[in-house]
C-alpha cells in the first residue's frame, strides 16, 4: 500500500452490551488507530471555542462549570426534558466531531484504514461520512448481564436504556459486517477477517 494513500474510515457500533470496546481492543492489536467519537465530542465542547460558545448560547452560562468543564447534571436535565434542545445540541457537537475524526483519520498516511468507535452512528446520520460499518451483535440477556455488571445498576435500569435505543435489527440494514459476540464466538477470528477483507478493499481501490 502506497504511504501516502488516504485510509478507509470504518465506524464500530453496536447497542448496550454488544462488546464495542472489547472489538475495539482486538483492531488495535492489529495495528489499527481507534477514535472514540463519545470521548472525543466531550473533549471538543470543553476545547473548540465556537463550540463552546454556542452551546452557552443554547444552554446558557450554566451548562459550564467555573473551571471550564461541561455541567453534566445541568446539560443532562435540560437536554432529557426536552428532546428538541437534545435535537440542537446534537447539531452542533456532530459536525464538530465528524470534521476532527476525518482530520484525525487523514493523519493516518500510513495505515489501510482507522476505526470510529460510536454508539449512535446510524441515528446521528455520521454513518454516511464513512466508508465501511461494523456492527457488534450479541444477544438481548447477555447484553443485559454485561452492563448489569458493569454498571452495577438494576435490571428495570439496563432494559428501560435499551429498549430506548435503535432496535439491533435495524441497524443490522447499514453495516456491512456483523460481528457475533456470543459468549461461544470466536471474535479475534471474526475480527481477523474483516481486517484482511478492508485491507484488500484498500488495496483495490488504489
Amino acid at each position: 500500500m502506497s504511504t501516502n494513500s488516504t485510509p478507509l474510515r470504518v465506524g464500530i457500533t453496536g447497542n448496550m452490551g454488544a462488546g464495542k470496546t472489547y472489538v475495539c481492543k482486538i483492531f488495535e492489536n492489529l495495528g489499527i488507530p481507534i477514535y472514540n467519537a463519545d470521548y472525543e465530542a466531550k473533549k471538543l465542547m470543553i476545547t473548540k471555542p465556537d463550540l463552546i460558545e454556542s452551546i452557552t448560547q443554547l444552554l446558557g452560562n450554566e451548562a459550564y462549570t467555573s473551571d471550564g468543564n461541561l455541567n453534566k447534571p445541568y446539560i443532562s436535565k435540560q437536554v432529557f426534558n426536552d428532546k428538541s434542545l437534545l435535537e440542537r445540541l446534537n447539531k452542533l457537537v456532530h459536525p464538530a466531531v465528524r470534521q476532527h475524526s476525518l482530520e484525525w483519520s487523514n493523519s493516518f498516511t500510513n495505515k489501510p484504514y482507522t476505526i470510529q468507535e460510536a454508539a449512535l452512528f446510524i441515528e446521528s446520520g455520521n454513518y454516511k461520512s464513512l466508508d465501511k460499518m461494523i456492527l457488534v451483535s450479541a444477544p438481548l440477556e447477555l447484553r443485559v448481564e454485561r452492563v448489569l455488571k458493569r454498571d452495577k445498576t438494576n435490571r428495570e435500569a439496563v432494559l428501560a436504556r435499551m429498549n430506548a435505543q435503535m432496535p439491533e435489527s435495524e441497524k443490522k440494514k447499514y453495516c456491512d459486517f456483523i460481528i457475533e459476540n456470543k459468549e461461544d464466538s470466536d471474535v479475534s477470528a471474526q475480527v481477523e477477517y474483516i481486517h484482511q477483507q478492508l485491507i484488500n478493499h484498500n488495496i483495490k481501490s488504489l
